[in-house]
């Protein structure tokens, strides 16, 4: 699976998870869940270990943990983290999303 993160993203889930606790086998699980104003949506969040069924990967340093459903939207995806006048946040540059709004977390296929 190809899934990048830019070294700004990296550095902010490296902060979130010595928050979390630091603790060894911690990583970032990426998802796509259903929903969102345009039918899909993207997921983050920090995790002590991956599931059975999850494809996991280092990424700058980060164990990245994606679940099979999320993996097939998510190939070639980059996720960035960008800090501006409106305020601060991950945002995602996913060339299989045919779509999206102005939310920026939202997308469809």
């Amino acid at each position: 699976m190809l899934l990048s993160l830019t070294p700004q993203a990296a550095e902010k889930v490296q902060s979130f998870i010595a928050e979390h606790g630091g603790q060894e086998g911690a990583g970032l699980r990426v998802a796509v869940l259903p929903g969102g104003c345009s039918g899909f949506q993207y997921g983050l969040n920090i995790e002590d270990g991956p599931e059975e069924d999850d494809e996991v990967f280092d990424e700058r340093g980060i164990r990245i943990f994606v679940d099979p459903f999320s993996a097939q939207y998510l190939e070639g995806t980059e996720i960035d983290y960008v800090t501006g006048m409106m305020g601060s946040g991950f945002t995602f540059r996913n060339p299989n999303a045919s779509g999206g709004c102005g939310c920026g977390s939202s997308f469809t296929v």
